[in-house]
């Protein structure tokens, strides 16, 4: 057998791979409201606050939010230029929620957003297309080549009318991935969530979003939870048999249910979650992300196709199951999963990428319709 794809020789991992995902995000609110004192936090406890924990955010992305979620938007915008440039050695991508398109508030945002471009990852549109359509995408995509042409654009899908026109909003390279905005969306078709529901009430729409993404090559990141769990899950249970244990053993029922939640996002193929609490981020981490013996028995897999010479064409016998392409295209998809959500490492992503090597270009796209190739 000599497989070989002298093309992807010429192109770099970035390129072939489509950089990380925005996986697990976290909305921080930049100015706090405490209810026990029936105030707003001033400046200086706001940043007292960021640094103290969102440093150490353990999620993929940490999401600041100007738009539903913030009240003090002029305090918040000042907060976040003293403080971004303060995260510049971090593990994790920032995003910024910003305000409708041409509005008041949206031209501030951008104002704001100028002056810390180099901090920021990310521009999450609120209510994307639902004024203007794909004009939003355009005007903002052109205002960033002059800012920051780096910084990427997630359009949050929260009405019908930008479902129907999902595929014009993704059809810009500033755009690698999109929102599905359940609440807002749910509002606008007047369908009564609820918490432990959603999914099955909002699944036809979540399928006709994914089918366009999955057309464009473009990712979805799927919807907030409204239940909060009471204690969070320890990060040493990274094993799908130590998660469930946990969950028996200690899990609530608000545990059970966003962790479910997000168990079917993943294996819808969604790229990411946002999230609202602290306490979700590893119960919705260990759900999108490949644990290391699904890795390795991945990588197991692929090195038995390899071996039979059946990687683009025949079959094999792998513990007990008859395994052909589609299936070791999934086992493929798996590893690329896993480095896109930062949890593959160098030895496994050098022999995912060699696994590339040994296919055509549209074999590849029809298996990571992410990378740029």
């Amino acid at each position: 057998m000599n497989y070989h794809n002298e093309f992807l020789d010429q192109v770099n991992e970035q390129d072939v791979l489509g950089g990380f995902w925005p996986g697990i995000q976290l909305y921080y609110p930049p100015i706090k409201y405490s209810p026990k004192d029936g105030s707003y936090e001033t400046l200086e406890q706001a940043s007292e606050r960021m640094r103290k924990h969102a440093h150490l955010c353990q999620a993929h992305t940490l999401l600041f939010d100007l738009e539903d979620g913030c009240r003090q938007k002029e305090q918040s915008r000042q907060l976040l230029i003293n403080e971004l440039p303060q995260f510049a050695q971090r593990s994790f991508q920032i995003a910024v929620r910003i305000n409708p398109f041409r509005t008041e508030e949206y031209e501030k945002d951008l104002q704001m957003i100028r002056q810390v471009a180099d901090y920021v990852d990310v521009i999450v549109l609120a209510k994307a297309g639902e004024s203007y359509g794909a004009a939003e995408i355009r005007d903002l995509s052109a205002w960033l080549v002059a800012v920051n042409p780096n910084i990427e654009i997630q359009p949050i899908i929260e009405h019908p009318r930008s479902l129907k026109i999902a595929d014009q909003l993704m059809a810009f390279s500033s755009v690698k991935h999109v929102v599905f905005g359940i609440h807002d969306f749910s509002k606008a078709m007047a369908i009564h969530l609820t918490p432990e529901g959603w999914i099955d009430e909002l699944l036809t729409y979540l399928r006709t979003l994914l089918l366009e993404a999955r057309i464009a090559g473009k990712g979805v990141i799927g919807g907030v939870e409204v239940l909060i769990n009471d204690t969070p899950m320890p990060e040493k249970m990274i094993e799908p048999d130590d998660v469930r244990r946990w969950l028996d053993l200690h899990g609530d029922h608000e545990s059970h249910v966003v962790h479910g939640h997000a168990l079917i996002e993943a294996q819808m193929g969604l790229t990411g979650k946002q999230l609202i609490h602290p306490y979700h981020i590893h119960l919705c981490k260990v759900a999108f992300t490949p644990s290391p013996k699904e890795i390795k028995r991945n990588v197991e897999i692929l090195q038995a196709a390899i071996a039979a010479d059946a990687l683009l064409g025949g079959a094999i016998k792998f513990e007990g199951e008859m395994l052909d392409p589609p299936m070791f295209g999934k086992a493929l998809q798996s590893l690329l999963r896993a480095y896109a959500l930062k949890s593959l490492n160098e030895t496994d992503k050098q022999f995912a990428l060699s696994v590339l090597k040994m296919l055509p270009v549209s074999v590849i796209r029809e298996n990571w319709p992410y990378g740029r190739i």
